[in-house]
């Protein structure tokens, strides 16, 4: 999980959006099946999955820069980027890439030229997609696996994207949409940043969101022309979030 007011690579939340309570062992379990099942349908999309436990013995620095980012880190956060960089070799490696060391821009990975990427984790696990360049232009993935406060509503969804979570039946259910908002919209910053450079949105709140059929379908506030329709699956306790489609595209 990412902050949600500081952006960049998959991180520990910050102020605002944070986790209410651990993981079990059990929902990670959970999650990491109900991604594994979904390969089939992002390999149709030409996507590639890799998944990696924070507890991963190959979860290892691939070269001096990884080895450089990951001593400075403190140790959960160091087994979190580990898993993640080893969960993105996988992807890459399914995907006809190299499966070297993965460096980073600030705290974005770097995915070698020719391919595109994306990494999240969460209560131990990390997952990845890859894909070549040639095919997609941007991507983005999240998953999630703590819930959020229902306090924090305000820093992911605008005024105009509250209405599904205030008029949710009962607490649960408002968690549960503002979960899934948060997850979708993790996973179309990601692909944004990707796509759209320094005219990325640079935070959830200049995105904005509309609920469709399995997901949502994301734009940039100040760019309403750049569309990501994300789909938002369940995923063990938490949700797992993808790109229906292999880039971002301009509506017309």
């Amino acid at each position: 999980m990412r902050d949600a007011l500081t952006r960049g690579e998959a991180a520990d939340p910050a102020s605002g959006a944070r986790a209410t309570r651990p993981d079990p062992v059990s929902g990670r379990a959970g999650a990491e099946h109900a991604v594994l099942l979904l390969r089939p349908v992002l390999r149709a999309q030409g996507l590639s999955l890799g998944l990696a436990r924070a507890d991963d013995p190959r979860a290892r620095p691939a070269g001096p820069r990884e080895w450089e980012s990951a001593v400075a880190m403190p140790p959960p956060r160091r087994r979190d980027f580990l898993a993640g960089r080893c969960a993105a070799r996988r992807a890459l490696a399914e995907a006809g890439g190299p499966a070297g060391e993965i460096p980073r821009a600030g705290r974005r990975p770097l995915f070698p030229c020719g391919f595109a990427g994306s990494i999240s984790h969460s209560g131990g696990l990390a997952v990845a997609l890859a894909a070549p360049g040639a095919r997609v232009h941007a991507l983005g993935c999240d998953l999630e696996l703590r819930g959020l406060p229902l306090d924090s509503a305000h820093i992911v969804l605008g005024p105009d994207e509250r209405g599904p979570v205030d008029d949710a039946p009962d607490r649960a259910v408002a968690a549960r949409r503002l979960l899934r908002a948060f997850s979708a919209k993790e996973a179309a910053f990601k692909a944004f940043g990707a796509l759209l450079g320094e005219e990325a949105p640079a935070t959830l709140l200049a995105i904005v969101t509309r609920p469709v059929p399995g997901g949502f379908r994301a734009r940039p506030r100040s760019l309403p022309g750049h569309v990501v329709d994300v789909r938002v699956r369940p995923a063990g306790p938490g949700v797992f979030s993808a790109p229906r489609a292999c880039s971002a595209r301009r509506s017309r």
